[in-house]
């Protein structure tokens, strides 16, 4: 619609319909504030319900036994036996006596490797003539080399070339046309003709006699390189080869590149279950099994735990399958019972003993109850209990500010955004004032703790039993307190651990038959689940939450009363510019007729 600006009449035209506007926007405005008010409170509710959630979880760590039987264990001497325990292990003192440790089988080198001229951090072919025959050719596809730039130089992918396996001649094109170089593998680099090409058989540099124009391409060929192959077996405890190959080996290679440290830590990292290592005082390496204990079911010829084949692990490193010392198993008496393990570390009655020393004296081992940690359990979900019950009533008694409503896109233009952020927040609180699915949920959960816990096996079946009260500060609105310095809940956890356990987390069919804390879990699952009715979750469609409802007829709402506001904006623009129109036509009525009396 065109619309015309009062050129006729000297009227702001925008302006007035502006101003008019404003007065017509108010019921809108109005509602966008009802959907602000709305969303936070959406808000406010998901995000009790977070908090109860949380400690939701934490609560269910409260239901397991562990929670309430931790158990606390001293050896008397930790440089010979160090042990721990379970919840489950009783109350009791163990006595370990003439232990001897569990060894593992071990091979050493079966002499000097290298008469100590072997550097074991450079390159295995640097020193290849050490090495003598462990070295195997293993054949490399050299793919097509594509020259970038002018050169004279280029890199075979491999270097350690095997003696006679490069081809005589390499061709290189260049567009239509194609130039051979021989290929010289000894002599001076610098001195070889232009149609010949030096290759260093160390790093499989390549040094060409005339230069390489960019685009060319060097043909690709195959070669051999010098590699180190071999193999390792070793044997579980019931005599099972642990390898991946079909006769249960594991199989190794490396290229010459790699430095004998490198090819022992690869060993120890592998799941052939060996470390090994190079000693430089001695000249020799030594491969010790991870697992100890006399593996008698091992399935190598003569009973060995490692079988290795390979000139290089044979002859280089003059590893004897033959010459393995063999591993024992650890020998001890426990309260009196002599017996044995394949491991130094061993579980017995919810205890776990780690042998660090042999020794033919007592060491005594001692469990009891770590009344303190069971304690500190209880006391820190008291106080997320305290937290939570605090920002809930918080709330929920939290005063509604009325004379701050929410911000209108025009009103929050005028201010700095620090005044915005300050509105806000008052305008935000006591959108949960009163709200009686929090006040429900809160007094239920007051009761879960105060109410008898009925069927318990032991002496405790209330929170008074065991030192643990309300607050006597009205103000503190149902937190829980320990009585005094704690000695009478310690006292409770040390002389009858499970009925403090039964009291929390005693399962039953009924209310009162459960402990306190499943009592908690129920009330807070049933208060999650009020809420979300409301409130929804940030993944449910606004059809399925009552907020998400009344949101979207509020929109429906704003979405029509636009509409029409679009309406009446036009309808007073129509009206000024009938009466433009008219002013236009009376000046020129006006003026013809001043014509005639001029």
């Amino acid at each position: 619609m065109v619309r015309v600006s009062g050129l006729a009449s000297g009227m702001d035209i925008d302006q007035i319909v502006s101003d008019l506007m404003k007065a017509e926007r108010m019921p809108i405005d109005k509602m966008k504030k009802q959907k602000q008010a709305l969303e936070w409170q959406r808000d406010d509710y998901r995000s009790m319900n977070l908090l109860l959630t949380e400690f939701n979880n934490l609560a269910f760590n409260m239901t397991l036994q562990s929670s309430y039987s931790s158990k606390t264990v001293s050896s008397s001497d930790e440089t010979k036996v160090k042990a721990a325990a379970t919840s489950s292990a009783g109350n009791a003192s163990y006595t370990l006596s003439n232990v001897t440790m569990a060894t593992a089988a071990q091979n050493i080198s079966n002499g000097k490797i290298s008469e100590g001229t072997i550097d074991p951090a450079k390159s295995l072919w640097e020193q290849k003539n050490l090495l003598g025959s462990a070295w195997s050719g293993k054949e490399v596809k050299q793919p097509d080399i594509t020259i970038s730039a002018d050169t004279k130089t280029a890199k075979l992918s491999k270097g350690a070339i095997f003696e006679g396996s490069l081809p005589s001649a390499i061709q290189v094109k260049n567009g239509e046309s194609s130039q051979e170089f021989n290929i010289k593998t000894t002599g001076d680099p610098t001195l070889i003709g232009e149609n010949d090409v030096f290759v260093n058989m160390n790093t499989g540099e390549m040094t060409f006699g005339s230069t390489l124009a960019n685009g060319s391409t060097v043909q690709g060929f195959t070669y051999k390189q010098n590699v180190l192959q071999f193999s390792i077996t070793t044997y579980d405890s019931s005599g099972k080869a642990t390898g991946d190959n079909a006769d249960g080996s594991m199989s190794f290679e490396f290229d010459g590149s790699a430095s004998l440290n490198t090819v022992l830590t690869q060993l120890s990292n592998s799941k052939v279950g060996i470390s090994a290592f190079y000693d430089e005082g001695t000249d020799k390496v030594v491969f010790t099994r991870k697992d100890t204990g006399d593996l008698s079911k091992a399935g190598g010829a003569g009973g060995q735990k490692m079988v290795f084949s390979g000139a290089f692990l044979t002859n280089f490193l003059k590893l004897d399958t033959q010459k393995e010392t063999g591993g024992t198993d650890a020998k001890f008496t426990l309260n009196g019972l002599e017996t044995t393990r394949k491991s130094n570390t061993f579980t017995t009655g919810g205890v776990t003993y780690t042998l660090q020393n042999n020794f033919t004296g007592d060491v005594r081992v001692n469990v009891s109850n770590d009344t303190q940690k069971v304690f500190d359990t209880i006391k820190d979900f008291m106080t997320k209990y305290n937290e939570l019950i605090e920002k809930i009533n918080g709330k929920i008694t939290e005063e509604r500010d009325r004379n701050y409503q929410p911000l209108t896109d025009e009103e929050r233009e005028k201010l700095t955004d620090k005044q915005a952020e300050q509105w806000d927040e008052k305008a935000k609180s006591g959108l949960l004032k009163g709200d009686s699915i929090l006040s429900s949920g809160l007094n239920q959960m007051r009761s879960n703790w105060y109410a008898s816990v009925s069927g318990v096996s032991g002496a405790f079946s209330q929170l008074t039993d065991i030192g643990i009260s309300t607050s006597a500060n009205y103000s503190d609105r149902g937190k829980l307190v320990i009585e005094g310095d704690g000695t009478k809940l310690k006292e409770a956890i040390e002389k009858d651990p499970q009925s403090v356990m039964d009291l929390f987390m005693k399962s039953g069919s009924t209310t009162s038959e459960k402990g306190i804390v499943r009592r908690l879990r129920d009330t807070i699952t049933q208060t999650v689940s009020k809420v979300e009715q409301r409130a929804g979750r940030s993944t449910w469609t606004s059809e399925q939450f009552l907020l998400g409802r009344n949101l979207k007829s509020v929109n429906s709402q704003i979405t029509s009363f636009e509409s029409r506001l679009t309406q009446v904006e036009d309808r007073y623009y129509r009206q000024f510019t009938a009466m433009e129109k008219a002013i236009q036509n009376a000046n020129a009525q006006s003026a013809q007729l001043s014509q005639y009396f001029s």
